[in-house]
């Protein structure tokens, strides 16, 4: 588990919020989005399957909004040949210009490693890309990847261990998500034009359906929409990382690490974004 440390409170303003945590239930917590029968929920309620097939992918999305929070999920990634298919576990607000944090999971050729690609959007602008090998077999097992979103910073996780930060720089100048309540969602689809080596493998539709399994599903979390502004108090919510999660980090991006968009200056030839510029803790 990453270690975390204690920052100051921030408070919440405009919204009206209450706390929210829950080991989760797919069937009171969810609602299938598209693909009908290729989202299966089974477990008593705590596995969900996602299929795609040449017709159609599938996904489903909170039947809460939040803002701020921590959102836990198991995923079992498609095995086998998984070219040219996408799983994603995110959270996102509404609208052209809305806010976005992401976990894409893009497939590879048989023997080939995932890649876990993450991007933040603020006010409907991404190009905030981070992409990782991971350091285990995602298709063998459940394993945990979590999206902490509080006001200070967004970190995204793997099996508790730290791989992301996105500091909050507001102050700077760099847009943060603060106000925009988000659902979370997962999906399967299929973007076999882009998704394994830049498009060049293509889906092998004669090894459909393809399925991840979503599990346990838990939203420690303040909802949108609440009575009263009951959430003070929650550890979330002034999590930040500690010199050992700064550590778990620097040995994920040295090791893992396989794109970062705050290095491309090519990508960027007028300046690298003003937070690539700034500390990343």
């Amino acid at each position: 588990m990453a270690a975390f440390v204690r920052a100051p409170i921030f408070s919440i303003a405009f919204m009206l919020l209450s706390a929210f945590s829950t080991a989760g239930n797919f069937f009171s917590d969810v609602t299938i989005t598209f693909g009908d029968k290729r989202a299966r929920i089974s477990d008593n309620g705590h596995t969900l399957s996602l299929s795609l097939d040449r017709a159609s992918g599938s996904g489903f999305m909170s039947n809460n909004q939040y803002l701020y929070g921590r959102f836990d999920m198991g995923i079992k990634l498609v095995p086998g040949n998984s070219a040219g298919t996408v799983a994603t576990f995110y959270m996102s607000s509404q609208g052209a210009n809305h806010d976005e944090i992401d976990f894409e999971f893009l497939g590879n050729a048989s023997g080939q490693p995932y890649t876990l690609h993450t991007n933040i959007y603020t006010n409907g602008a991404g190009n905030r890309e981070q992409q990782f090998r991971l350091w285990f077999d995602p298709t063998q097992a459940i394993h945990t990847y979590t999206i902490l979103w509080n006001s200070l910073n967004i970190i995204y996780m793997v099996d508790g261990t730290p791989i992301r930060v996105f500091k909050n720089y507001m102050s700077n100048g760099v847009p943060f998500p603060t106000s925009q309540p988000m659902n979370m969602y997962a999906s399967i689809w299929d973007a076999e034009d882009w998704a394994t080596q830049g498009g060049r493998v293509k889906t092998d539709w004669n090894a459909a359906p393809f399925t991840a399994t979503y599990q346990d599903y838990t939203a420690n979390a303040c909802i949108a929409g609440g009575s009263s502004n009951s959430c003070n108090g929650q550890a979330w919510q002034h999590q930040v990382l500690d010199a050992k999660g700064r550590n778990q980090i620097r040995w994920v991006q040295k090791n893992y690490m396989i794109y970062n968009y705050c290095n491309d200056v090519n990508r960027f030839p007028q300046g690298l974004p003003k937070e690539c510029r700034l500390p990343t803790f």
